[in-house]
């Protein structure tokens, strides 16, 4: 797992054509914004989350956020953890996201 800045992030997927943003909020977290393109898997699902997550293609890059850092940050440990290589972590979460954001 690497924790990456709000820059490092935002270059790094910006050049990186086997991305896949993972957003690891609650649904009502969601519903105020998100990141264009995001899967969402909520975080707070416990093993439903490793279920749903186990279901990704472990060759793609991740690019996990979540509110504040925190989530994404344990998301990637676990995401490691059962085999994926290439999991980053958005330092700051959105709270500190100065990209573009699509609300529903």
């Amino acid at each position: 797992m690497a924790d990456l800045t709000q820059e490092e992030w935002t270059e790094q997927l910006n050049e990186d054509s086997n991305a896949v943003i993972l957003d690891v909020r609650t649904p009502e977290e969601v519903e105020e914004g998100y990141i264009p393109g995001a899967v969402h898997i909520d975080f707070y699902l416990g093993q439903e989350f490793l279920d749903e997550v186990g279901k990704l293609d472990k060759s793609k890059n991740f690019y996990v956020y979540c509110r504040s850092g925190n989530r994404s940050a344990q998301a990637c440990a676990l995401m490691n953890s059962i085999g994926f290589e290439n999991a980053y972590n958005l330092m700051g979460g959105i709270t500190e996201w100065e990209g573009e954001i699509t609300e529903d």
